[in-house]
């Protein structure tokens, strides 16, 4: 059954070598019980991880039903261990946080069986443990816990089992009753193969090889060879490599390592939220930002609409590629160049010139700073604003530079309360000015609240209040939207003629179309906004650092458990699998904490600001992918380190 020839095992200790096993040659026929003895040291240990696949060789040969198997690779020497050995531990090695059932079960997992639970239930009553399936080992005795190792090693139906001082760590009347059971498998035909040092758990076996400083000193067979018939051509079908089961997990393997993921992350609560704050902190930070970015874009790009797709607006100063542009220092606009222009009726609907200024406006006991404009009797028309109570003032009210106003909401809020506005005086810059309108209101945004203004003649405003000639702006309202290309080229060329501007100069001006604007801010607020997403995605990366780490914790802290784990057959993906799902699991659990605490900021900032805020779905699902991909990414490293653990190193391993 099993053939080793001129096995070598040699441990490299810095510039040391330590010959473990020095040329050992044995054969084992099928159903022999075989006891390796010898001093501390002799290498018992080493020969039983060679043939049980915990190790490899240095030099030699190994044959498992005349298979060489010496050049397998890790995944297909983990296949045989799950398909063809059980082993039994001193230590017993079961998983505390799994019950007896769920530690016979994990070799069921591996090999990808049905109805694990009854298989585990079996091997479980065929020990005598029947009454104890959902007992966890602390909560059995060392002969119970020996038991459960026991059925585990059968669960899987072995040929061979391995045991390594199983009754060390017992009482001498539990450690013949296991001796026994074994003693009563291997006359079922098993193979058993025991170390010890115990000359009476020796007793049990039918063979006795002795070892000494690596070498086999004595082989004694103690009964006649037995002969007993099994099918070998299934146990041989199971040494035969299965490349697509090293690429692909099975159901049961995935929902094992999902469970043993959320395992994972209950029982150390702190430690995983501590690790899950950075994922938190970062995705919390993209989407909040992302909200209030694209909230203040909202709001500019509906308050320019709100003035009407048809308009558009002259401003001193030479155009440049995007929202800046270059001047002179020289305000080149003035109010005949409006006059001027509406006499392009072809194109022109009206036109309103204005200035703008914040003043400090009084009425009685009350004052307020306001931005106060002046314009033509064109401003509601051209700006989209209507007159609630009183009428706007006329052109002759401009022309004679009447001190005459219209308010705003906000100002008839904070300085009037109470009382009807229509026909009370403000003073600004010591000028008393009567209200003759109120203007309907356009909301407040946060940013910039259209009802805080107050509209005078622009003639009145030029001279009474700023003392200046010129006006900061020209809005042209049009028939149509479509005509802005066409009324663009005439109202530059007359504009060009007004200021006297020769052919190969550039304008003194510029003219933007309500499109052009919204479309310069648009790009503008997307640029602040992918700033600010970027900086919070540091702390997403910083959040994968972490999970990093503390998976590296979690690898060296479970290192055994991966020993025992890869003892029973796990290979390196089923290895992988855990670590990684776990990785993701963390990192998607703090991206879904972020996602509910960012839209939780953004509505704090909504509320208490009164800012708009949008939180849209495209940055929800960026944050959350990204999350995901942080998991990956850090998680992959310590998952890999821990499947690539040697199983001999990582069951050594305190």
């Amino acid at each position: 059954m099993i053939r080793l020839e001129n096995i070598s095992k040699i441990y490299k200790m810095g510039n040391l070598e330590l010959k473990a096993l020095d040329d050992v040659t044995l054969e084992i026929k099928k159903g022999e019980f075989i006891a390796i003895m010898g001093p501390s040291g002799s290498g018992k240990s080493t020969l039983m991880n060679i043939i049980g696949f915990l190790d490899t060789t240095t030099h030699g040969n190994y044959y498992l039903e005349e298979t060489d198997i010496t050049k397998f690779s890790d995944n297909d020497l983990a296949s045989i261990r799950n398909s063809r050995i059980g082993f039994i531990f001193q230590s017993f090695n079961l998983l505390n946080n799994l019950t007896a059932s769920g530690n016979v079960e994990l070799p069921l997992v591996y090999s990808g069986k049905k109805n694990r639970k009854k298989l585990a239930d079996d091997c479980l009553e065929s020990v005598g443990l029947e009454y104890r399936t959902h007992h966890r080992p602390k909560e059995l005795s060392g002969g119970q816990q020996q038991r459960v190792a026991i059925a585990r090693a059968l669960a899987n139906d072995p040929s061979i089992i391995m045991a390594d001082e199983p009754t060390g760590a017992l009482d001498s009347k539990t450690g013949v009753e296991i001796m026994a059971l074994l003693r009563e498998l291997n006359n079922k035909g098993i193979t058993v193969i025991i170390v010890t040092h115990d000359s009476n758990v020796a007793s049990f076996a039918d063979r006795i090889v002795h070892l000494k400083d690596g070498k086999i000193v004595e082989d004694i067979r103690k009964v006649e060879e037995k002969n007993i018939n099994q099918v070998e051509k299934e146990n041989k079908k199971k040494i035969k490599k299965n490349f697509f089961k090293n690429l692909f997990l099975s159901p049961q393997e995935l929902l094992e390592s999902f469970i043993m993921a959320i395992y994972s992350i209950v029982t150390n609560k702190l430690r995983t939220f501590l690790t899950m704050l950075g994922v938190i902190i970062g995705v919390a930070s993209v989407i909040g930002m992302t909200a209030i970015g694209m909230g203040a874009q909202m709001q500019v790009t509906e308050n320019i609409a709100s003035r009407g797709a048809n308009l558009l607006t002259i401003m001193p100063g030479a155009s440049s590629r995007g929202p800046v542009r270059t001047s002179s220092g020289k305000m080149n606009l003035k109010y005949e160049d409006g006059l001027e222009l509406e006499k392009l009726t072809d194109f022109i609907k009206a036109v309103d010139s204005s200035v703008s200024r914040n003043y400090q406006v009084i009425f009685g006991n009350k004052n307020y700073n306001s931005r106060v404009q002046g314009g033509t009797s064109k401003f509601p028309e051209v700006n989209n604003f209507e007159v609630e109570t009183g009428s706007f003032f006329t052109e002759s009210d401009n022309k004679a530079k009447r001190r005459v106003c219209v308010i705003g909401q906000t100002i008839k809020k904070e300085l009037f309360e109470d009382i009807d506005p229509i026909g009370q005086y403000l003073k600004i810059k010591k000028q008393s000015f009567q209200v003759v309108g109120v203007l309907k209101g356009k909301g407040s945004s946060g940013w910039r609240d259209e009802d805080e203004i107050i509209v005078a003649p622009i003639l009145t405003v030029q001279r009474r209040l700023m003392g200046i000639d010129y006006v900061t702006n020209i809005n042209v309202s049009l028939f149509t939207s479509d005509q802005s290309a066409e009324a663009e080229k005439v109202i530059n060329a007359k504009l060009r003629e007004l200021h006297q501007i020769r052919p190969k100069d550039e304008n003194d001006f510029t003219i933007r179309s309500q499109a052009e604007i919204i479309e310069q801010v648009n790009e503008s607020m997307q640029s602040f906004t992918f700033l600010l997403a970027g900086i919070a995605v540091v702390s997403l990366v910083v959040g994968g650092i972490g999970i990093m780490n503390i998976m590296l914790v979690s690898v060296t802290e479970r290192t055994r458990e991966i020993g025992i784990r890869k003892a029973i057959g796990a290979r390196k993906l089923d290895i992988l699998s855990q670590f990684l799902i776990e990785a993701v699991l963390v990192s998607v659990t703090g991206g879904i904490i972020g996602i509910a605490t960012g839209y939780g900021i953004s509505e704090l900032v909504k509320k208490l600001t009164g800012l708009p805020t949008v939180v849209s779905y495209d940055s929800v699902i960026v944050s959350f992918l990204f999350a995901m991909f942080v998991g990956l990414f850090f998680g992959f490293y310590p998952a890999r380190k821990a499947s690539k653990l040697n199983p001999i190193d990582a069951l050594r391993y305190e």
